[in-house]
């Protein structure tokens, strides 16, 4: 009888330990979570801004038939 009640006191232990210790992980991750977060925002506002100078780069290239009439005319 004080065996079982032995047993259980050691299994309610390593219940109460694992507890704790899953908390312990879960505020790891929930920080790690966050911090994921951030960094994501952060490279799609960097993507963002190379997105937006690649465009701009873009709308000041000539167009195609401009090209070709400046090579004809600059032909010898």
């Amino acid at each position: 009888m004080i065996s079982d009640f032995s047993k259980l006191s050691d299994k309610v232990n390593q219940l109460a330990e694992l507890v704790i210790s899953l908390r312990s992980e879960n505020i790891a991750l929930q920080k790690y979570a966050v911090s994921v977060a951030v960094d994501n925002a952060e490279l799609t506002r960097r993507m963002q801004e190379a997105h937006d100078r690649v465009a701009a780069l873009m709308d000041r290239l000539p167009s195609e038939p401009e090209i070709e009439a400046k090579d004809v005319e600059e032909s010898p």
